[in-house]
C-alpha cells in the first residue's frame, strides 16, 4: 500500500514533484501526426520584460483550464508559448541600466546596442516563462516562441513585403504621436489620454494695417505651439468674424504675417470662435493646412525642444518651459488676455508616460480600410465570437472608424524595416535582403531605413507565424485556425482586431473562433494595482503562501464573466481552505478503502449512494456545458459546491460507519472511490497540482484493492485521464427531492439545537408531522439516516402526528417536526432567561420607536441614518418574535 497521506497538504513540495514529472513525462506536448480533432491556445506573449503580476495570473489561469479541459476530452492540445520583444519597453530597460554605467545608447552605437538588447534578454528574458510553470501552466514549452526569433523575423519581413507590393503600405509625411522621452512615433491607440486640468489662454493677434487697438484674438491650451502658426481660421458663416476672413494678422512676438481664413472645422463656441492653426503640431490642423495650401512650421524638435524656427529666444528651451517663457512676453507686449481654467484631454505615451507631442513627420503607414472591412464581416458573420458577448461592439466600433496604422518606430530594438534607398538616384527598394546594387541606377550604395517596426506588427502574425509560416509546415496545416484567444478588454485594439485582420489576409481565414475577455483585477477599493500605488499583490508570493491550486482557483471563482475583479490578499484563504478540504477528503476515504467487498446480498447500491452518484452525475454535466460555453466561472461553483456541501458534508459523513463495519462496506467503498475519482478529474483544469498528486495515490489503492474503480483508471496521469462522460441512467431526480426534503428536516433540527443551545451529540426524540402518507413513507424508509445524521435516539412520524407538550416546532413547508424539550434543557431556567431577553428587546424598541417618532429627527438626520435606524428596529421586532415563539414553546 502507499504511504499513508501526511495529515497536512504541503503545496510547495507537491507543486514542485507535479510538475516535474509532468515535464519529465512529457505530458504538453503537442504532436501534429498524432489523430483526434486539435485544440489550439496561442498564448498572449508576455513582454520579455515583464514579471508575473495578478493579471497575467489570471489570464493564463483561465487559458490553462481550458487547454487541461480540452486534452482530457482526447483533443490534439497545442498551447504554444512564447514572448514578445516588446520593443520600446526592452529599449527603455536597457537604456536605463545604460545610464547607471553613465553611457546613452548613442554612445555603443546601434549595433553594439542590440548586441546589449540581445544579452539582456539572455540574461532576464526568461524568467517569467518560470514563473508560469510556478502557476501550473502546461505550455509545449519545446515550442516557445520569441518575436525576434529567426522564423517569426521572416514573417515579420514577408508579411511587409506582401503589403507593400499590394499597395497597403506606404510612407507620408503626416502629423503622428510623438513621444519625447522614448524619441518615437506612437500609434493613436498606443496614445493614452488623461484628463488635465490646465488653462485657455486668451492671446491677441494684432490685424495687419489696422491700428494699434485691432487685433483678433484666439484661445489655446498650448500657447508654445502658436510660434508655429501659419494661420487663423474662422467658421465661414460665424457673423463676427466674416468681414476680417482674407485679411492678415501678426503673429505675436514672431511679427510673422499669416492669413485668416475661412474653414468649416471651426467651432464657433470654442473659446473666442477664432482658432489658431499649427499644421506641424496639430492633426486637425494640418487637415486645415492641407485644404489651403499652407505651410508647416515645425517649432519643437524630437526631444521636446523648441527650434531655430520657434525664434532664436526660445531655441532650445524645453517646450513647457517656453510655455512660461513666452506667456510672460506676450504679457509684458499687452498681447495676452484673459487665462481661463480649462480641463482637456491630454495624450501620454503608454511606455514611460510622457505627454506626448503632435509632430510632422515621416512615417509608414499600414492602409487599414480594406483590411478592416473582411475582419468587421468575419465578426458580424459569427465567425469570429466575443465572449461576453457585449465585447464585438468595441471591437466594431473601433474597426468601422479605424485610421491607418502608422507601423514605424524611431528606436533600435525591433524588427528593422525591410527598405532600402539609394544614395546615388534615391530609389526606393523593398526586399527581405539587402540587394547589392540598385535596380535602377546600378549604384552599390544602399542605406537601410533607419527604423523598426511597431511591436504589434509582428505580434499581429502570432497565430500564424509561431507556426512556421510563410512555409506550410505540419503545425500550420493542422493547428491553423486556432480555437480561442484569451485577453484583456485593453488590447482589442492594439491586438485582438489587428490578428483578425492579418490572418485573413494571409492565410485566408480567421486566426480563432472565439475570442475570451476576462476583467482586469482590481484593489479593494477599485483602484488599479500599480507599482506607485503599493497595491499590488505578487502572485508568486501568494503562490508560496497559499499554493498555486489556491491562487487559481480564487482567481476563477472571484471573477465573474468578463467583471473586473476587486482583490486582496486575504481572499486566498478561500481557495487554501478547500484545497485542504480535498486533501482532507482524499486522505479520509484512501486511509478506508481496505476491506471486504462483502456477499452477493450486500452489492446492492443504498439509497445515499445512488443519490451522491445522481448529483455527481448533474456535476458532470454542468460543468462540461459550462466550459464549453466559456462559463468556467460557474462551473468551477458548481464543482465547488458538489464536492464540499454534498460530497464532504453529506455522502462521507453517512458511509463513516459503513467504512467502518457493517455488510455494505464494499459498496461505500467502490462509491467513494468513484466520486473521489471523478471529483479529481472535474477539479483538475482549477487545481492541477493537488488533484494529480491525489490522483496517483487513489490509484495505487484501488489497483492494490482490487477495486472496480481501478479499471477506470488506467491512464498514466491524471492529465491524460479522460474526461468524465455523461450517463444519464445515474440521474435519478425523484431520488434527489426525497433526499432534499431529508436534508431540510436535518436542517431544522440542527438549527433548533442551535436555538436552544443543547449539544450538537445529543441525542434527541424527534416527532415528524407528514401532510401525506407518501412522504410520511420517505421518512419511514430512510429513518435509519435521519437517526445517524441528525443525532436521534428517538424518531415517530405519521400523517398529521400530534404536537407533543414543551416541544420546539419548525415548519417545513407543509411537514411539521416537533423536538420535544422535557429532560432536554431546564426548562424554568430556560423560561427565565428567555423573559429577562424579551424585556430587554421591548425596552430596545421602546427607545428606538421614540427616536423615530420624533419629528426633529426625521427632519434633520441624513436620510441612510433614519434608515439604519428603522432596519434595526425592525430586527429588533423580529428578535422578539422569536423570542416569543420560543417562550411558547416551553408551555
Amino acid at each position: 500500500m502507499p504511504a499513508e497521506l501526511p495529515a497536512q497538504y504541503d503545496p510547495a513540495g507537491t507543486e514542485e514533484d507535479v510538475y516535474r514529472f509532468w515535464e519529465d513525462g512529457g505530458f504538453f506536448r503537442a504532436d501534429p501526426e498524432r489523430p483526434g480533432e486539435t485544440y489550439t491556445i496561442v498564448i498572449p506573449p508576455p513582454n520579455v520584460t515583464a514579471e508575473l503580476h495578478m493579471g497575467h495570473a489570471l489570464n493564463n489561469t483561465v487559458q490553462d483550464i481550458y487547454i487541461r479541459f480540452r486534452r482530457m476530452q482526447g483533443y490534439n492540445t497545442l498551447w504554444m508559448p512564447g514572448t514578445d520583444h516588446a520593443g520600446i519597453a526592452t529599449q527603455n530597460v536597457v537604456e536605463r541600466q545604460l545610464a547607471r554605467e553613465g553611457l546613452h545608447r548613442r554612445d555603443l552605437g546601434r549595433q553594439a546596442f542590440v548586441e546589449r538588447v540581445w544579452q539582456w534578454r539572455k540574461e532576464y528574458g526568461g524568467r517569467i516563462i518560470q514563473q508560469l510553470k510556478k502557476l501550473g501552466c502546461s505550455c509545449d514549452w519545446e515550442r516557445e516562441r520569441f518575436t525576434m526569433d529567426e522564423g517569426l523575423s521572416r514573417a515579420v519581413t514577408e508579411t511587409f513585403i506582401r503589403l507593400y507590393e499590394k499597395g497597403l503600405i506606404y510612407r507620408g509625411k503626416y502629423i503622428v504621436n510623438w513621444c519625447p522621452r522614448c524619441r518615437t512615433a506612437l500609434s493613436d491607440i498606443e496614445t493614452e489620454h488623461e484628463d488635465h486640468q490646465g488653462h485657455l489662454w486668451h492671446i491677441h493677434y494684432p490685424l495687419k494695417e489696422g491700428d494699434a487697438q485691432q487685433h483678433l484674438t484666439v484661445a489655446t491650451t498650448r500657447p508654445e505651439t502658436m510660434l508655429g502658426d501659419t494661420a487663423v481660421a474662422v467658421h465661414p458663416e460665424d457673423e463676427r468674424f466674416r468681414h476680417l476672413v482674407g485679411r492678415t494678422v501678426v503673429l505675436p512676438v514672431l511679427e510673422r504675417e499669416i492669413p485668416i481664413i475661412a474653414d468649416p472645422w471651426v467651432d464657433p463656441r470654442f473659446g473666442t470662435g477664432a482658432v489658431k492653426v499649427t499644421p506641424a503640431h496639430d492633426p486637425n490642423d494640418f487637415q486645415i493646412a492641407r485644404r489651403h495650401d499652407l505651410p508647416a512650421v515645425v517649432v519643437i524638435d524630437e526631444d521636446g525642444n523648441m527650434t531655430l524656427d520657434a525664434g532664436e529666444q526660445y531655441e532650445g528651451m524645453d517646450r513647457f518651459e517656453c510655455r512660461e517663457a513666452l506667456v510672460e512676453d506676450l504679457r509684458e507686449r499687452d498681447l495676452l488676455g484673459k487665462i481661463e481654467p480649462y480641463e482637456h484631454s491630454v495624450g501620454h505615451c503608454y511606455r514611460c508616460h510622457t505627454v506626448i507631442e503632435p509632430s510632422l513627420s515621416d512615417q509608414w503607414y499600414v492602409k487599414m480600410q480594406p483590411l478592416a472591412e473582411k475582419a468587421i464581416r468575419a465578426a458580424r458573420d459569427g465567425r469570429v465570437t466575443f465572449h461576453p458577448q457585449r465585447w464585438v461592439d468595441f471591437y466594431l466600433s473601433w474597426l468601422q472608424e479605424v485610421r491607418d496604422w502608422c507601423i514605424s518606430r524611431q528606436i533600435w530594438w525591433g524588427h528593422r524595416i525591410p527598405v532600402y534607398y539609394c544614395k546615388g538616384c534615391e530609389e526606393t527598394i523593398v526586399a527581405a535582403e539587402a540587394p547589392d546594387s540598385c535596380p535602377r541606377c546600378g549604384a552599390a550604395e544602399l542605406r537601410q531605413d533607419e527604423d523598426v517596426l511597431d511591436t504589434w506588427f509582428s505580434s499581429a502574425l502570432w497565430p500564424f507565424s509561431t507556426l512556421g509560416w510563410p512555409d506550410r509546415t505540419p503545425e500550420l496545416e493542422r493547428y491553423y485556425p486556432t480555437d480561442v484567444l484569451v485577453t484583456a478588454r485593453d488590447i482589442i485594439y492594439f491586438w485582438v482586431a489587428r490578428m483578425v485582420m492579418m490572418g485573413l489576409e494571409f492565410m485566408g481565414e480567421v486566426p480563432f473562433s472565439d475570442v475570451y475577455i476576462h476583467g482586469n483585477i482590481l484593489d479593494e477599493q477599485g483602484r488599479k494595482m500599480s507599482k506607485s500605488l503599493g497595491n499590488g499583490i505578487d502572485p508568486l508570493d501568494v503562490i508560496e503562501d497559499y499554493g498555486a491550486d489556491a491562487v487559481r482557483f480564487c482567481l476563477i471563482m472571484l471573477s465573474p464573466e468578463g467583471q473586473d475583479l476587486k482583490l486582496s490578499e486575504s481572499k486566498f484563504e478561500m481557495g487554501r481552505h478547500f484545497a485542504n478540504k480535498i486533501w482532507n477528503a482524499a486522505r479520509f476515504t484512501l486511509m478506508n478503502l481496505e476491506g471486504e467487498a462483502g456477499g452477493e446480498d450486500e452489492r446492492e447500491l443504498r439509497f445515499e449512494d445512488r443519490w451522491v452518484l445522481s448529483r455527481l452525475q448533474d456535476t458532470i454535466e454542468t460543468a462540461t456545458e459550462d466550459l464549453e460555453g466559456f462559463h468556467d466561472h460557474e462551473a468551477a461553483h458548481a464543482i465547488y459546491d458538489f464536492f464540499w456541501h454534498e460530497f464532504c458534508d453529506w455522502y462521507l459523513e453517512v458511509i463513516k460507519p459503513r467504512l467502518q463495519h457493517g455488510p455494505a462496506g464494499g459498496v461505500a467503498r467502490e462509491t467513494v472511490a468513484t466520486v473521489l475519482d471523478t471529483s479529481l478529474r472535474l477539479l483538475h483544469p482549477y487545481m492541477p497540482f493537488i488533484t494529480e498528486e491525489l490522483w496517483r495515490q487513489l490509484k495505487a489503492v484501488a489497483e492494490e484493492t482490487s477495486l472496480e474503480a481501478a479499471g477506470e483508471m488506467d491512464a498514466e496521469a491524471l492529465i491524460h485521464a479522460p474526461w468524465p462522460q455523461g450517463d444519464p441512467d445515474r440521474r435519478a431526480t425523484a431520488l434527489e427531492e426525497q433526499m432534499a426534503l431529508l436534508q431540510e428536516i436535518i436542517r431544522a433540527i440542527r438549527n433548533l439545537r442551535k436555538e436552544k443551545a443543547i449539544p450538537d451529540r445529543r441525542p434527541l426524540s424527534v416527532t415528524v408531522s407528514s401532510p401525506d402518507e407518501g412522504t410520511d413513507a420517505i421518512i419511514g424508509r430512510q429513518a435509519e439516516f435521519l437517526r445517524q445524521m441528525a443525532v436521534l435516539e428517538e424518531l415517530d412520524h405519521d400523517v398529521e402526528a400530534k404536537k407533543p407538550a414543551r416541544c420546539a416546532t419548525t415548519v417545513i413547508g407543509t411537514l411539521e417536526v416537533f423536538v420535544p424539550l422535557e429532560e432536554v434543557i431546564d426548562i424554568e431556567a430556560e423560561r427565565k432567561r428567555l423573559a429577562k431577553q424579551r424585556d430587554e428587546l421591548e425596552s430596545r424598541i421602546r427607545a428606538a420607536d421614540k427616536v423615530l417618532h420624533n419629528p426633529d429627527f426625521l427632519a434633520k438626520a441624513p436620510q441612510e441614518v433614519v434608515q439604519q435606524k428603522m432596519d434595526s428596529a425592525d430586527e429588533l421586532r423580529a428578535q422578539l418574535r422569536k423570542v416569543i415563539q420560543n417562550l411558547a414553546d416551553l408551555d
